[in-house]
């Protein structure tokens, strides 16, 4: 519906504070977030949760493993934030590229039989950081193969992860990633630790 230039201000005014009157006021992030109820969130590992390099460890380990393995979901789950999101981007080849947001356990559903079955091992191979405050913004650039041994990984690319520090721990808010392409080489400054 259109708006008279009149009633843009008005709009504008009731719409800022419908936001503000719906923020936490500050200092109310303090422990765990409450964005769902504190029944819903699963404990995490102290060592998964006690820095940076801690939980970008954790968030790679609990995914990968052996065809035939089973993976410790809970513990997937307890790194992230509640409301977090796993955005994969790409599409079919020659067609706009999307993004396709996931909660962990949307994750989970799609991806997680075919981890179990068929082996998947995601590591590190290269990070660029950028911090202020309490985020951190991680450009993570990784291989995957279906076994460690395996001479060439399947796929490569880049993880863009955002993390929260909250004083007690630290949260994965989202992994937002694309895989690398002939037309879309991961740059050299991301494959450095």
């Amino acid at each position: 519906m259109m708006q008279s230039a009149k009633q843009l201000p008005a709009l504008l005014a009731l719409a800022a504070a419908v936001t503000v009157a719906t923020m936490p006021a500050r200092g109310a992030a303090q422990g765990t977030p409450q964005t769902v109820p504190a029944s819903h969130v699963v404990a995490a590992r102290a060592s998964d949760v006690a820095s940076m390099e801690a939980i970008l460890a954790a968030l790679y380990e609990v995914i990968s493993g052996p065809a035939g393995q089973k993976r410790d979901w809970d513990r997937f789950r307890a790194l992230f934030v509640p409301g977090a999101r796993l955005i994969p981007t790409g599409g079919p080849a020659g067609q706009t590229p999307r993004a396709m947001v996931l909660t962990p356990d949307e994750y989970i559903q799609r991806a997680g039989a075919m981890l179990e079955r068929d082996g998947f091992f995601e590591r590190e191979i290269g990070r660029s950081v950028d911090s202020f405050g309490h985020i951190t913004q991680v450009f993570s650039a990784y291989d995957s193969k279906r076994l460690p041994s395996d001479d060439k990984p399947f796929q490569r690319g880049i993880n863009s992860i955002q993390l929260l520090n909250d004083g007690t721990r630290w949260w994965v808010v989202s992994v937002y990633w694309d895989a690398e392409r002939a037309d879309n080489p991961i740059p050299a400054k991301y494959l450095k630790k």
